[in-house]
């Protein structure tokens, strides 16, 4: 059984590139696929033979059609969060989902797996939700059997989440936007790995779903760092970033400068998550990793 990553350099890439190389019994080859040399380089240690890892353009359809090729099943992770001069949300989310999904349907895969975001939605002001609710329509009405996996706050190895913790740890003093009063739910990426190669591999779970996979905990942002804090034997104080002027700021930034952290952005980090952990967990048959473990693996690579 073959099943594609793309954006297989990121964090979740590389987490589920790691859940393959756990499980080396599994009758399923995982191919690794990126845009750039770059982005293959970060990974070809972790792929090992050079027929699964593939180079691959959004943009040209029969590259893609190479690329899936006798595929079975397809982990779409690429998207972003915060735009830049030459990736915006409507290519990154929209049009790259729409190209692999376009792909997908060609080469008869089997399973589509999109991974998206808690919050996604196709009417939503913030730009964000909005091409990530618009990715998964395009992905429910194609066709394709599939399975929506919307993420919130991804911890653990190589993640930003993982990135901003250890920041707020470094230092005596952490600046929380309105004082880290907003509640996250984090989601240890080994998690996410797991459900999407289960969901990929495994004919009869998670069909036709979209599911917020979501950590078994749901936390003010403060009591996380609070908490990681306490685990290196430090003592953190909470300041507080006025959420409000901190988003003018990033209006007026973007205005001037271009692309780079929004509003939107803001927006999505800040969002409060509570949501119940058990439904997805159970159609996707994982056992979620408990919130001290989460802290922990996202503290020892830093």
């Amino acid at each position: 059984m073959k099943v594609v990553i793309t954006g297989a350099n990121s964090a979740v890439g590389q987490a589920i590139l790691r859940c393959g190389a756990a499980q080396r019994t599994m009758p399923t080859v995982l191919v690794a696929a990126v845009r750039s040399e770059r982005a293959a380089e970060q990974i070809r240690s972790r792929v090992g033979d050079a027929n699964r890892l593939v180079r691959i353009s959004y943009d040209d359809p029969r590259n893609l059609d190479a690329a899936l090729h006798g595929t079975s099943a397809v982990i779409h992770l690429a998207g972003i969060l915060v735009e830049t001069s030459d990736s915006r949300y409507e290519q990154a989310n929209v049009a790259a989902t729409r190209s692999v999904v376009e792909a997908a349907k060609r080469n008869s895969v089997q399973k589509f797996i999109l991974v998206s975001a808690t919050g996604a939605d196709e009417t939503s002001c913030n730009r964000y939700y909005r091409t990530k609710g618009q990715a998964e329509s395009l992905l429910r009405t194609s066709g394709l059997c599939y399975t929506v996996l919307r993420v919130p706050l991804l911890l653990g190895p190589g993640t930003a989440g993982a990135a901003a913790l250890q920041r707020s740890v470094r230092r005596r003093r952490a600046r929380l936007i309105s004082g880290g009063r907003n509640l996250q739910q984090p989601l240890y990426v080994d998690d996410l790995a797991r459900a999407a190669v289960l969901a990929a591999t495994q004919a009869s779970i998670a069909n036709n779903l979209t599911l917020n996979l979501v950590g078994p905990v749901s936390l003010p942002e403060r009591e996380l760092v609070e908490r990681a804090a306490r685990l290196l034997g430090r003592e953190v104080r909470i300041g507080s970033i006025p959420k409000t002027l901190f988003s003018l700021v990033l209006a007026i930034r973007q205005r001037i400068a271009g692309p780079g952290f929004s509003p939107d952005a803001l927006e999505v980090v800040t969002a409060d998550t509570r949501l119940d952990p058990q439904p997805a967990a159970c159609k996707l048959g994982i056992q979620l990793t408990g919130i001290e473990e989460m802290i922990k693996g996202s503290l020892s690579e830093g």
